[in-house]
């Protein structure tokens, strides 16, 4: 998945609501296929032994039932894996809001946003992952096992310096904070490549496809609890409101409290499946999938012969300049609400009903997807995009004239609600649409390593430009010191001269508005010149999208 969004920071499968959930590990989906092929002729094989009708008989009676009830704990261990690696990712969705309503600059969040690229980039560390292991450990455990012990130690760690980095007297640490969770998406990206690996394996070949539905659920759940119910069990107001008879000076959570608590699920959880489960166990009457294996070179060497190919580099450039004209909306919008006064926690709570339209609507694309030119949707859904950012400007202009003593009225929030759901509609679209081309162009003999090629592709072309966006925020912003005239507000140092003269500083023209009108404007000179170029792509013949070496 490749969006940001309005309410929650999530990017590629590094942002796991249930958007971004649809962006499996296509490589490993691939090698499942080869694997299963793989698996079908040694069974074949083992049929050329002949036996005795009594022995057959027998051996019938004697095989298991197939079905998922004999395997219903490897599910669960890869579902509660999965939601392991979603609270990392979720407490780093929540760490620009906290930081929000701290006034931190937004070249400090532009900062920030660098955690959200591991999960984007884990295509270049991936073939290490699978190349390099401790063949009596395991080959998945010894990546697994040290990788959430050093989740759980940095989040036990983090626990116990998080308030001191937040609440700095001079602000908060930005530098040390994006260290720690960029370091922890980092690991969580890790972990992702491990389980997505030893999902194939540990479940036998007719269960296999059940790796994806732990997958979708584990890491939304995951983000979930990392996320949203961490920032309402942590607002004072959403706690004295609706959770408490009594109210109180804090929530019912902090957030020290939170990464102390997933740390010790952490390192307890991984100690008992290092001790626990054996990743090579095998259950009779129950075929395993084989795993492919490649060495490190062998695959960096493919992907630098696919990325030589002409159609396949035009297309890359056209993913990585795709989404400017949305940047300044997915990136800002949700920071702006917060800054205008919208609590942190009710955004949050706002993705919760949307995500049954999430659920469906790649349902829904698909059909319109699924002939020969799925890139004409991508190409009609793009402008609707533009105008969703552009209405998201005028919410966020529209915002300070609604506000009351108590909050925001209920009309209110059913408008960011409508806004996020009319925007999801054309990410969907534009999401899906990129996803059938990739699995029509991607060469079938190595389709795995190109269509996770170019979905890395098309995550960094979202992760870029929402980052620029964040950090020109504050440079295309003018204020003006009101009171003291001598002085001016063009730097931090000149507006706390201000202050002290009296003085205060009013934003005269918002970086934001100037960015949203520009990034519309960069995107339908896109749309209008590159947008029919990758319409174009489609007419390319299937030899121009295949490999020669």
């Amino acid at each position: 998945m490749e969006h940001s969004d309005l309410l929650t920071r999530k990017n590629g499968r590094q942002r796991k609501m249930a958007g971004s959930l649809l962006s499996e590990n296509l490589k490993d989906s691939d090698r499942t296929e080869i694997s299963s092929s793989e698996s079908e002729m040694e069974g074949d094989s083992d049929g050329l032994i002949k036996s005795s009708d009594s022995e057959s008989s027998f051996r019938r009676r004697a095989r298991p039932q197939h079905g998922v009830h004999g395997e219903m704990g490897n599910i669960l261990l890869l579902l509660f894996l999965y939601v392991l690696q979603g609270i990392p990712l979720g407490l780093a969705g929540s760490i620009p809001l906290i930081l929000q309503g701290k006034n931190v600059s937004y070249k400090d969040q532009a900062f920030f946003s660098f955690v959200f690229w591991p999960f984007s980039l884990k295509l270049f560390w991936a073939p290490l992952v699978d190349a390099l292991y401790f063949k009596k450990f395991g080959r998945r455990k010894s990546w697994l096992v040290p990788t959430q012990y050093l989740l759980g130690i940095f989040m036990i760690w983090l626990s116990f310096t998080v308030n001191e980095l937040l609440q700095r007297e001079g602000g908060p640490d930005i530098v040390t904070l994006t260290s720690v969770f960029f370091m922890l998406a980092f690991l969580a990206a890790t972990q992702d490549i491990a389980v997505d690996g030893w999902a194939l394996t540990m479940l036998s070949r007719e269960n296999v496809g059940y790796a994806s539905t732990c997958n979708s659920v584990g890491q939304t759940a995951g983000y979930f609890l990392g996320n949203v119910l961490f920032l309402a069990l942590e607002s004072v107001d959403f706690c004295n409101k609706y959770l408490r008879i009594e109210p109180k000076d804090t929530g019912i959570v902090t957030l020290s409290d939170f990464l102390f608590f997933w740390g010790v699920i952490f390192m307890v959880s991984t100690t008992l499946v290092a001790i626990l489960k054996r990743e090579n166990g095998h259950i009779k009457g129950k075929k395993r999938v084989k795993e492919e294996t490649q060495s490190v070179m062998e695959t960096y060497k493919l992907l630098f012969t696919i990325i030589k190919m002409p159609t396949v580099f035009t297309f890359c450039i056209l993913l990585l300049t795709a989404k400017i004209g949305f940047s300044a909306a997915d990136a800002v919008t949700g920071l702006k609400l917060v800054e205008e006064g919208v609590p942190k926690e009710q955004l949050a709570l706002l993705a919760v009903p949307l995500v049954p339209l999430q659920i469906l609507l790649p349902v829904i694309i698909s059909k319109y997807t699924a002939g020969p030119r799925p890139l004409d949707v991508f190409y009609k859904a793009f402008p609707f995009r533009l105008l969703i950012g552009l209405e998201y400007a005028l919410l966020v202009w529209w915002t300070p004239n609604v506000k009351h003593e108590n909050g925001f009225p209920v009309y209110y929030y059913a408008v960011i609600l409508l806004s996020y759901a009319l925007h999801q509609v054309a990410v969907y679209s534009m999401y899906v649409a990129c996803m059938a081309f990739h699995a029509k162009v991607s060469d079938p003999l190595i389709g795995g390593t190109y269509m996770t090629l170019l979905n890395t592709v098309t995550n960094l072309g979202g992760n870029w430009p929402s980052t620029v966006a964040l950090w020109l925020v504050d440079p295309l912003t003018t204020k003006e010191c009101q009171g003291a005239s001598a002085q001016s507000c063009a730097s931090s140092e000149a507006a706390g001269l201000c202050a002290q003269d009296g003085g205060v500083c009013i934003t005269t023209l918002d970086g934001y508005y100037v960015e949203s009108v520009v990034c519309v404007v960069i995107g339908i000179i896109w749309w209008m010149w590159l947008g029919k170029k990758m319409r174009q792509l489609q007419d390319e013949s299937p030899a121009a999208w295949r490999c020669r070496d």
